[in-house]
């Protein structure tokens, strides 16, 4: 399976290559990446055999599957730059000497810290603007009680935690989460957390 939106000329936008057998994960991980790094063509691949038909040094990084790294070990090591090996442990022994790692068999809040942590690692600044669908400037147009909500949601607080700390009542945090997701178009909690970290709301370490 290949994704590689032919109807846009896309050919000036930084390239990203997923290459996984198994077709959910692969959904999973292009979302993920999507939501964290700003700018990027994602092109998804099942097998190896369907990326090397495809120009591979147009992409910029390769987040690859463990056993397909194995299987074609002298291609990837070859390109071990570019490649990240997307693997079920996040021991260090059982990953692969000389390349980067990253471990899917976590929860989603753990990989959305890890996949925040690549993309702010490619960026000189450690900072990424979030990508905003609508192109409105939607960090304005939180209020200062909204921003504190939103960096106590990304943190993994609870609703009645907030209103806690904040000193507000539960109902008034959930009107306020109520009107982050309106404005901001975003309703899942790792999406605002993505959203948070991107635009300096929280650091990276707390959440």
């Amino acid at each position: 399976m290949t994704d590689n939106h032919n109807n846009a000329p896309m050919h000036h936008i930084p390239k990203i290559a997923v290459i996984m057998a198994n077709t959910l994960a692969v959904i999973g991980i292009k979302q993920l990446l999507g939501a964290v790094l700003k700018g990027l063509q994602i092109d998804t691949f099942n097998n190896f055999n369907d990326f090397k038909e495809e120009n591979h040094d147009s992409y910029v990084h390769f987040f690859v599957d463990f056993s397909i790294v194995l299987e074609n070990m002298t291609f990837f090591y070859q390109q071990k730059k570019k490649t990240i090996v997307l693997t079920p442990s996040d021991d260090a022994d059982k990953q692969l000497v000389g390349f980067h790692s990253l471990c899917i068999n976590v929860p989603e809040d753990k990989l959305v810290k890890s996949l925040l942590m690549l993309g702010q690692q490619g960026h000189p600044h450690g900072h990424m603007p979030v990508k905003n669908e609508e192109g409105a400037d939607n960090q304005a147009r939180l209020s200062d009680r909204e921003v504190e909500v939103l960096a106590l949601v990304a943190q993994g607080y609870i609703n009645k935690e907030i209103a806690d700390r904040l000193n507000i009542a539960l109902s008034t945090v959930i009107s306020h989460r109520k009107n982050i997701t309106e404005k901001l178009g975003i309703k899942s909690v790792s999406a605002l957390t993505v959203y948070a970290v991107m635009n300096g709301y929280v650091d990276i370490n707390k959440i």
